[in-house]
């Protein structure tokens, strides 16, 4: 008998040994993911929270859902589940959490934190890393994001105004406010130059009704002054430009419509 005809049944035993070994092990591994009960599935996931690994704590919050819906785990995972998928950068996911929060808990005492999670998910989805990084200029983006941010935090605000939450909501709303007035502001400057008149003037008496003390304002009003002029309504636009000179004093000559102010911006 040679060497080589006992060599290769030890190699082919290993093999098989090893191989054994493997599938005992994953059996093992499925069987223990089985056996979990809601809490010890719950600990797996803050535990993955703790340790910003948000997509495993979503499969865990998620598995704990699915297989325990009816448990206290399954509960308190719940806004727990918002917070993971706003973290793993899913933002329709994490509306819907937060969304079927709030229609399925009207009176739950952390409500609060849904509305909050909302706004704060569409807040972040205004632009993306890129953006943000070489601060690009949104104001001529439609602000659709940007609305519904202001309406959740909004919602937040109203509803619940003594929550922890509702400082950093009003701080965010500022910013979103003016960001919307911007874009206001950016359409009816878009129309005057396209001498769109009535539309312009729509725009900008919109920015200046719905959002007061927002620094587009003042471009509004200019556009109002402007409008009205083009469209021959003399007495209108000399009490806008009252109404502009009383809100802004010692700035009545950047109305001056020999400069077309409006289109050299375009």
């Amino acid at each position: 008998m040679r060497l080589r005809d006992l060599v290769q049944p030890s190699r082919v035993l290993v093999l098989a040994i090893g191989v054994m070994m493997l599938a005992t092990g994953c059996r093992s591994h499925r069987g223990d993911d089985a056996k979990s009960g809601p809490e010890q599935i719950y600990a797996k996931a803050q535990k993955a929270i703790r340790n910003s690994n948000y997509a495993e704590a979503v499969k865990q919050l998620e598995a704990l859902q699915s297989r325990f819906p009816f448990s206290e785990p399954a509960r308190q995972a719940q806004l727990d589940l918002i917070f993971a998928y706003y973290k793993s950068h899913q933002v329709e996911p994490a509306v819907d959490a937060a969304d079927t929060f709030i229609r399925e808990n009207p009176t739950n005492p952390r409500v609060d934190y849904a509305y909050y999670m909302k706004g704060l998910v569409y807040f972040e989805r205004q632009s993306n890393w890129l953006e943000r990084r070489f601060r690009v200029d949104l104001s001529q983006r439609p602000p659709i994001n940007a609305k519904k941010s202001f309406d959740s935090f909004q919602q937040l605000i109203e509803k619940y105004p003594h929550s922890q939450y509702v400082g950093d909501a009003q701080q965010r709303m500022i910013y979103l406010r003016n960001r919307l007035a911007d874009f206001e502001l950016h359409v009816a400057l878009y129309y005057m130059h396209r001498g769109a008149y009535v539309g312009a003037l729509n725009r900008a008496k919109y920015c200046v009704e719905n959002y007061d003390g927002a620094p587009a304002v003042k471009g509004s009003m200019k556009v109002i002054v402007n409008a009205y002029y083009d469209l021959h309504m003399v007495d209108l636009a000399k009490n806008a430009e009252r109404v502009y000179a009383d809100n802004y004093p010692g700035t009545s000559k950047d109305l001056d419509r020999k400069k077309h102010w409006y289109q050299r911006i375009f």
